[in-house]
């Protein structure tokens, strides 16, 4: 299946900021903007809502911490009970430093695997990339063009906005 798109090439992110604004009152759709760095204030220029990363984030320390009470409590109270130190078999306080770490094992885990699910970056999958200077010093705003798009008007709106190109590109999806 194939897809194309307009590509607005910017060299400056402010300009690039008051484009996809500008863009979007149009009533034009973006795609996507791709940028070499993370650019402050583009989440909200192009309407995306909030991650909820951080909520996945949560639930996996939660299972992190309840597995490592779950392991000590059973392995020093149950399975093979020990006296250290005169301290009782199910001693909390003693449980506190295996317990933040896997907390934070199981979170980060979570999070890389939840994260690379979401976006579909799997192993051995190509990335296909809308324009190569989008990784060097380059802004770039993609725009599907749909069925009957007119290419003429959108690079005029584009170029209008302060891209310093605009280029047409299609990308095969496999």
């Amino acid at each position: 299946m194939t897809k194309r798109y307009a590509l607005g090439i910017f060299d400056d992110e402010d300009v690039l900021l008051h484009a996809i604004d500008n863009v979007r009152a149009a009533g034009v759709k973006i795609y996507d903007v791709f940028s070499p760095y993370p650019v402050h204030g583009i989440d909200d220029a192009l309407g995306i809502e909030r991650s909820r990363l951080p909520i996945a984030a949560f639930f996996f320390g939660l299972t992190g911490l309840a597995f490592a009470l779950w392991l000590q409590i059973y392995t020093l109270g149950f399975d093979w009970p020990m006296i250290i130190g005169g301290k009782p078999h199910i001693a909390l306080p003693a449980f506190i430093p295996v317990s933040f770490e896997l907390t934070v094992l199981f979170c980060c885990h979570g999070m890389v695997i939840t994260f690379y699910v979401i976006s579909k970056l799997f192993p051995r999958f190509k990335v296909p990339v809308m324009d190569v200077r989008s990784t060097d010093d380059k802004f770039v705003m993609a725009i599907e063009l749909k069925d009957g798009a007119d290419m003429g008007q959108l690079g005029q709106l584009l170029r209008a906005n302060g891209a310093s190109e605009v280029n047409e590109k299609e990308m095969t999806k496999e």
